[in-house]
């Protein structure tokens, strides 16, 4: 069972390319919550420099999803080690080579630099696909069992945990194990709207079935006040 505190299992979505208001929310969120996530909107806009102007106290989750030829992704995990992420993401549909290529380059980067190694999840399936989703890009469903088979092989090639839906969990922690991590988009609390997310839980619920660190975005960010919705679902966890 994981005994992280609760806040310190929330990471939040900064999803905006506005390096000032990314800059604001870190900075109130970071004693309420355990960390930031900076994606691909943001990183394009502002590259490695915005991700330290908005980098402090709190924790790092880098998801940019790498995803290229097992060279080129050995590349770019070099290059996003020294900013310091506590968790990177590569997609799992890359292949084995491409993933043991990524888990190297982050071990061997980490030493060189002094910093620890990220801990390197995989993305499985996206939380706003569904079963027909992938049928319309040729992939075999139901999206459990895609799921299942992209955490299998992300673990065989030593990454440290897959991102997943919340309705994923209970299965990938029987397949995976109590140390195999399970990050978890697609959380909305009760009083929030689901917007494009078509497989979603509660954050409590989501702890519940045996989630170690949730991705709140909207419900915080898109919030009048993201620091009281942010200690309103941290609240919510520690009576969960």
């Amino acid at each position: 069972m994981n005994q992280t505190p609760p806040k310190d299992r929330v990471f939040v979505a900064l999803d905006t390319p506005d390096l000032a208001r990314a800059a604001h929310l870190a900075t109130a969120l970071s004693e309420v919550v355990g960390g930031i996530k900076v994606g691909k909107e943001f990183f394009t806009a502002h590259g490695p420099a915005g991700v330290r102007a908005v980098t402090g106290a709190g924790g790092l989750f880098l998801d940019l999803k790498f995803h290229d030829i097992p060279n080129t992704v050995a590349g770019a995990v070099r290059a996003a080690v020294p900013l310091g992420p506590d968790l990177l993401t590569i997609h799992a549909a890359g292949g084995p080579a491409m993933l043991r290529a990524a888990v190297a380059a982050a071990a061997e980067t980490a030493g060189d630099a002094d910093v620890p190694r990220p801990r390197l999840l995989g993305i499985t399936v996206l939380t706003s696909l569904d079963d027909d989703d992938l049928t319309a890009v040729g992939q075999h469903g139901p999206v459990t069992e895609q799921v299942r088979r992209l955490a299998a092989l992300a673990q065989e090639t030593g990454l440290d945990g897959v991102v997943c839906s919340p309705h994923e969990i209970a299965a990938l922690r029987r397949l995976c194990g109590p140390d195999f991590l399970l990050v978890v988009p697609g959380i909305r609390p009760a009083w929030a709207a689901a917007d494009d997310q078509k497989r979603v839980l509660t954050p409590a619920q989501a702890l519940a079935e045996g989630a170690d660190y949730l991705v709140i975005g909207r419900p915080i960010t898109g919030a009048a006040d993201p620091v009281a919705a942010a200690q309103r679902i941290v609240a919510e966890l520690g009576e969960s």
